[in-house]
């Protein structure tokens, strides 16, 4: 057992799908639990990007009537905002309790610790947490596409995959934030994340397009991961497909797998060392 503990490419290798899947199961579990006594907590998070949404839909859209949408035909702008503060949601969802629940069990609680006494290994944990993460992120993601439907902010029938797309962004921030906590030693470096955080929100295309910007500064901001998200929302929501999608969603799954293997990676060099 502990050599499949210090080997996570030979765990995934060995074992059945099926148990593999039900260690990693058990941090969800246990997420749910936890979160059954704090669930004001949880629900919070909802309100955040609707708030954002309510906001322009009786303030600002009220100056800015109709911008060019990525279809090139014009469109609201709160239907421009609205693909854009869902993929945010996700981002914001998972971000949370991938970087400071996970710094918190990894820190202080030796949570992790105590789970390698069990058959649970690195990846075992990595998987879990990640999971769990994008279970948070996806449900903010639903209740926001209710509220879109709700204000009539839905064009086209691609839509309906704004929801799996929202599940892959909040998958890709939460393995790349599970990853970062391993290298935070103190809660005032979450300050770090919030640094990175919060230029992306502002700054991928979220309240504008991408035009708007200075060559130069319009490849830093195609660099983004929320941008990729944003865009690749944006487009399901008119119906604009094209090549450049799979772009988009290449960055992100690239940015995933890279996540969970750096997050393992990371948890087996500093639990096992």
């Amino acid at each position: 057992m502990t050599v499949l503990h210090q080997r996570p490419g030979l765990l995934l290798r060995i074992l059945p799908p099926g148990l593999y899947a039900g260690r990693a199961s058990k941090l969800v579990e246990r997420s749910v639990l936890a979160y059954s006594r704090m669930w004001l907590v949880f629900v919070s998070g909802v309100f955040e990007p609707l708030f954002y949404l309510v906001a322009f839909q009786i303030g600002f859209g009220r100056l800015v009537d109709e911008v060019t949408g990525p279809d090139g035909r014009p469109m609201s702008y709160v239907a421009f905002v609205a693909p854009a503060l869902l993929a945010s949601s996700a981002m914001n969802g998972a971000i949370f309790d991938s970087t400071f629940n996970v710094f918190f069990k990894f820190r202080y609680a030796k949570t992790y610790e105590a789970m390698l006494a069990t058959p649970i290994g690195p990846l075992d944990i990595a998987v879990g947490e990640i999971s769990w993460a994008v279970l948070r992120g996806g449900i903010y993601a639903v209740a926001f596409f209710g509220v879109m439907l709700a204000m009539g902010l839905v064009a086209s029938p691609w839509a309906v995959l704004l929801i799996p797309i929202a599940l892959l962004v909040a998958f890709a921030f939460a393995a790349i934030g599970m990853a970062c906590a391993t290298f935070l030693r103190s809660p005032s470096q979450f300050d770090f994340i919030q640094l990175a955080v919060m230029p992306m929100f502002l700054f991928s295309t979220t309240f504008y397009p991408l035009t708007v910007y200075p060559g130069p500064i319009r490849v830093l901001v195609q660099c983004f991961p929320l941008y990729h998200g944003v865009e690749l929302m944006r487009e399901l929501s008119v119906g604009a497909l094209n090549p450049g999608m799979l772009g988009h969603l290449a960055y992100l799954v690239a940015l995933a797998v890279f996540g969970v293997w750096a997050a393992a990676r990371r948890l087996t060099h500093l639990l096992l060392r």
